[in-house]
């Protein structure tokens, strides 16, 4: 068994590099534009792994839209386009071409098949201009394209098939106070992870990487001020996916 990391080391600092965004948003994204397209210039085509003009693009749409700062807390940096699954995919080209116009963009596993969804209807719905803010909306998604049927289904079959394995209800591991703790902090935002997605290995730099997203989000993520019951431990939950964590055969 691989000890838990200490909870008291700073979680990683997923947001460096970003901070800019907050600071100058405007100045920020337009050296994100300047950066792909001097890399394509170089090279004769876009830099291996560099985002696509597409994200860079609407991240400097956000800049100049009063909604920006709102826009960009939406969820965290936290994949680029090269880091999707399948990534030449017509899936994950369209995930990256609608998605990143209002936010960054998603990992597929943050929700499950049954959920997505609900989700892109939602989210076609209000890139449409008809969400449940009327006329504010309405501005916020000037200029945002929409999928058509036929792409929002293309859509939904990707973010399906690389969607989150959610773990059982009736896993016994919720059934104990470690479990309670882990429901409690993870569903915050995403669906429940199967504890044989990772090995024992692999699971405390994962739980490291989510407290960075969920301190981007102003997520609950254990701090003294915040009372919760019960306090949500990371250690806790860094025991308990290990403990049901998938075996490692690596030698």
């Amino acid at each position: 068994m691989v000890p838990p990391f200490d909870i008291s080391e700073p979680a990683p600092d997923l947001i460096r590099g970003r901070t800019e965004i907050r600071k100058a948003p405007v100045a920020n994204s337009i050296i994100r534009l300047f950066a792909f397209f001097s890399a394509a210039l170089l090279t004769g085509g876009p830099a291996l792994g560099a985002e696509t003009p597409t994200v860079a693009q609407a991240e400097y749409q956000w800049s100049q839209s009063p909604h920006g700062r709102m826009l960009e807390r939406i969820l965290p940096p936290s994949i680029t386009p090269a880091q999707l699954p399948e990534p030449k995919s017509a899936g994950a080209r369209l995930t990256a071409r609608y998605c990143v116009q209002c936010h960054y963009l998603p990992n597929p596993q943050m929700h499950t098949a049954a959920r997505w969804q609900p989700i892109i209807e939602r989210m076609v719905w209000r890139m449409e201009g008809k969400g449940n803010l009327g006329k504010l909306m309405q501005d916020m998604m000037a200029g945002v394209e929409a999928p058509s049927d036929a792409e929002a289904a293309t859509l939904g079959a990707y973010l399906a098939r690389h969607a989150q394995r959610a773990i059982d209800p009736k896993h016994p591991a919720l059934a104990t106070t470690a479990g309670q703790i882990y429901s409690i902090a993870c569903s915050q935002c995403h669906a429940l992870p199967d504890p044989q997605r990772h090995t024992a290995r692999e699971w405390p730099s994962v739980v490291q990487r989510m407290k960075g997203h969920m301190a981007w989000a102003n997520t609950v993520v254990g701090s003294p001020e915040l009372r919760t019951n019960p306090v949500l431990e990371t250690a806790e939950i860094v025991r308990l996916l290990q403990r049901y964590a998938r075996t490692d055969t690596r030698r």
